[in-house]
């Protein structure tokens, strides 16, 4: 006797077509905002004549959103909600939306009706043009100067000068990209602002254009000056994962070799004076500074040794490729290609 049951959710969903477009959203107590910016979005992305999804990301609200969200998903089957344990921040939330989207054109952006669901075609077209990732630019920002647009000026001035990657707004969260670049993408901290930076650094075809802002009309800015600090330490930590991520020992060694030129010059100052100022060393800092730059020498030079057979082991024993490819000419992928890794 054939047996019958009822399909899951996930299974009619699997065989459901991938949507062309996918927009996901962080959500942390908006709820004034869900059904206002629901509308606008459903709204805005009809128009583009393609197929979407929309999916609200709720980081651990604790008002109303995750009803409200509720509701939303109810009456259209195109919005999808993913409601998160706690508050774990919008790094995390955003590596959630990635990682349940399903289109080739994947749109981040903020839930507080700052961003504009109108600029979506625009950033779409610009797409189109061939480029990866399509930055928004905030030019004609609706914050507070001191505590919001001046941190950010800084910021951006310093991450582009630090990156080599142009940008007049690297915090703007409403972007463009083509789902290549976000693949296999690990989001930490306060990282998910540097995606453009990590695909600009991986050969991908990065510009931004100017988008609309608004100002936040209902609920409380999630944001502060304090983000501005942890935003450039993340700096540090990408910066350090592009240049030395697979030669940790060109910086460590670098440091070890200046820390070792420091103490042999220190040390020779130290015997000058000693020998010929008649001056003891017990009564100048020099011979304690030659030890101690030694030590931190030979500590920085060993430090880059293990360092570099982290990397290897990290990279040999999950067989990570060293190298990425835009296109192949005339190379049969199946046949000609490394194996999958």
């Amino acid at each position: 006797m054939q047996e019958y049951r009822l399909k899951t959710v996930e299974e009619l969903e699997g065989k459901r077509a991938a949507p062309e477009v996918s927009v996901f959203l962080p959500v942390f107590n908006e709820e004034a905002n869900i059904e206002p910016l629901n509308a606008r979005l459903t709204d805005a992305l009809r128009e583009l004549g393609r197929t979407y999804e929309i999916i609200y990301v709720d980081d651990g609200s604790t008002d109303h959103s995750l009803e409200r969200l509720r509701a939303a998903a109810a009456r259209d089957s195109r919005v999808r909600v993913i409601a998160l344990r706690r508050n774990y921040g919008q790094t995390a939330a955003m590596s959630a939306g990635i990682d349940h989207s399903r289109g080739q054109i994947l749109i981040p952006m903020d839930a507080d009706l700052q961003n504009d669901p109108s600029d979506i075609g625009r950033l779409i077209e610009k797409l189109d043009e061939g480029y990866d990732v399509v930055s928004g630019w905030r030019k004609d920002r609706k914050d507070k100067w001191l505590t919001r647009r001046f941190p950010s000026a800084l910021a951006n001035r310093l991450i582009s000068r630090l990156s080599g990657v142009e940008l007049h707004d690297i915090g703007c969260s409403l972007k463009a990209y083509r789902r290549h670049v976000l693949t296999d993408v690990k989001l930490y901290g306060e990282m998910h602002r540097f995606i453009p930076i990590y695909a600009g650094w991986a050969g991908a075809r990065v510009t931004e254009i100017p988008v609309n802002h608004h100002k936040r009309n209902a609920g409380e800015s999630k944001y502060g000056l304090s983000r501005t600090i942890k935003v450039i330490f993340d700096l540090i930590t990408i910066k350090f994962m592009s240049s030395y991520m697979t030669k940790p020992l060109y910086l460590f060694g670098s440091a070890g070799l200046l820390c070792l030129v420091a103490s042999f010059v220190s040390a020779a100052l130290a015997l000058y004076y000693r020998f010929v100022k008649d001056i003891h060393l017990n009564r100048m800092p020099l011979a304690t500074l030659a030890m101690i730059m030694f030590a931190m020498g030979i500590q920085f030079i060993f430090m880059g040794l293990l360092a570099e057979m982290i990397v290897r082991t990290y990279h040999e024993s999950q067989g990570k490729p060293t190298y990425l490819i835009r296109e192949r000419i005339n190379l049969d992928e199946e046949n000609d290609a490394p194996p999958d890794r």
